[in-house]
């Protein structure tokens, strides 16, 4: 992992970095092992370091995928789907009330909000289909079975 790397480079001890970092010997030996660290000790390790929180974050995350199964990286693609929809629909509920209020004071004798109302709300139902597979042309299934075809093996 990149604490394991950039510790070494500098020639700390575990110890020594905890201290610097107020964390615990036993935090920084977890995360060492690929462990998944909380925030708010990436932020400690970032600093001490002297690096971006994200690079940090962004090596966990991929560490944390790596060691995952075919069905748990599957799932976990499927969570973030749904929670993209779900921020999708969200911004469109917001935003919507204000672009008709918009049209209501610019131009309240031709509603033309409703062309933003009715476009939109097309690609959030094709949105919708998707995440939630309506239509299962291309599904979690297919998608396997062309990775096991291109790599000749089950997965």
């Amino acid at each position: 992992m990149i604490v394991r790397k950039l510790r070494l480079q500098r020639g700390w001890s575990q110890e020594q970095l905890a201290e610097m970092s107020g964390l615990s010997v036993r935090t920084i030996q977890r995360i060492e092992r690929g462990k998944k660290a909380g925030l708010e000790s990436l932020k400690s390790l970032a600093a001490v370091f002297d690096i971006e929180l994200s690079n940090l974050y962004e090596d966990t995350q991929m560490k944390l995928e790596e060691n995952m199964t075919w069905e748990e990286q599957r799932a976990l693609e499927y969570v973030r789907d749904i929670k993209g929809f779900y921020s999708h629909l969200l911004t469109y509920c917001i935003v919507m009330p204000f672009i008709f209020a918009i049209n209501y004071f610019v131009s309240p004798g031709y509603i033309w909000a409703w062309w933003s109302f009715f476009g939109w709300g097309i690609g959030i139902v094709s949105h919708g289909l998707s995440v939630f597979e309506m239509f299962k042309f291309f599904d979690a299934d297919w998608e396997k079975k062309q990775v096991e075809k291109r790599i000749g093996r089950k997965l």
